[in-house]
């Protein structure tokens, strides 16, 4: 099969006519050629920081702090959690994958409460839905026989040294939340030598310096941190010095859609439209190794195809300028996953 259009190609992302060659789920050639298509062809999202268990408990943090919110064990989320039975859990989440897949989502890093039990309901409800999770564990160092790295609250919380030493015997990443209410779990959470970084709202020079000399990659959440009023991530500064990816975090706070997260970012931060959407789709395929994220021969085929001729998009200037700052889901013309 093959699908034609403007394709935003390979690692520069660069727009051009022609089309992409897919069999037997891989990429097989990118070919520019003439064609009528208006469709636009391009990378399908990896979103790169989600609490998707929070399905169950959609607004329910309306108004809320942090610590009210989110933070364990007495926040309004975890208690919405420790309330729900499993089959309720899998069901949200389910349903939550089946609306990230019509929305162009290939791939989500996921950082999934209640340790092996958490982790393997998220894996039963995976078990219908095309788009991939990312199974990040909680709680207990044996959640990483069924996950795929160990993802930590927060240096402040507790001592992760053991799960951080886990997931390193494992062979799988460790990842940590920082820098979210304040700076002073930065510097913690930079010592336990993390594969990847979530938040960094209040990153200084000093912890960017860090992160650039451990070449540590951050996953920024700027819907959510602007819900919870915790400030907003000096995201120039942290594209400067690192990797960076863009998640929509908890599921409670804000829908996961892609396109929200992306309109938003392009917005609000001292960013390009290129930039943003390098974030919204090659960077969380590197951060989890994954074979996506980028439209090139040899990738997986994992494409999401906009109707150029939308009502919404018809008249574009810059394609990439239009997948950011202004496509929705309702210009989806169709998602290969």
């Amino acid at each position: 099969m093959h699908v034609e259009g403007t394709i935003v190609a390979g690692d520069s992302l660069e727009p051009i006519r022609g089309r992409v060659v897919v069999g037997e789920g891989r990429i097989r050639a990118v070919e520019e050629c003439a064609t009528d298509s208006t469709d636009v062809i391009l990378p399908a999202f990896v979103n790169a920081h989600t609490h998707i268990g929070d399905s169950v408990a959609k607004e329910a943090a309306v108004g809320l702090s942090l610590e009210e919110a989110v933070v364990p064990p007495t926040s309004r989320k975890h208690r919405r959690l420790q309330a729900a039975s499993r089959q309720e859990l899998v069901t949200a989440m389910r349903r939550t994958m089946a609306f990230m897949e019509t929305t162009g989502t290939a791939a989500f890093l996921d950082f999934r409460e209640f340790g092996t039990e958490g982790a393997l309901a998220l894996r039963d409800a995976a078990t219908e839905r095309a788009v991939h999770p990312f199974v990040f564990g909680s709680d207990d160092p044996d959640v990483l026989d069924v996950a795929d790295g160990y993802g930590a609250s927060g240096a402040n919380d507790s001592d992760f040294t053991r799960y951080r030493e886990a997931a390193q015997a494992a062979g799988k990443p460790f990842a940590i939340h920082a820098g979210e209410p304040d700076a002073t779990d930065i510097h913690p959470a930079l010592d336990l030598d993390p594969d990847l970084l979530v938040h960094m709202v209040h990153a200084e020079s000093e912890h960017l310096s860090r992160v650039a000399e451990g070449d540590v990659p951050i996953a920024v959440c700027p819907r959510a941190n602007l819900v919870l009023g915790v400030g907003s991530p000096p995201l120039r500064e942290l594209l400067d010095h690192t990797t960076v990816a863009l998640g929509t975090d908890n599921v409670m706070l804000n829908a996961p859609s892609m396109f929200r997260e992306m309109a938003y970012t392009a917005k609000a931060f001292d960013v390009t439209p290129r930039e943003v959407l390098g974030m919204a789709t090659k960077a969380g395929a590197t951060v989890a190794g994954l074979n996506c994220g980028v439209v090139e021969s040899g990738r997986d085929a994992k494409l999401l195809v906009l109707d150029g001729d939308s009502n919404n998009l018809a008249g574009y200037d810059d394609p990439i300028a239009a997948i950011v700052r202004r496509a929705s889901a309702q210009d989806v013309q169709r998602v290969i996953l």
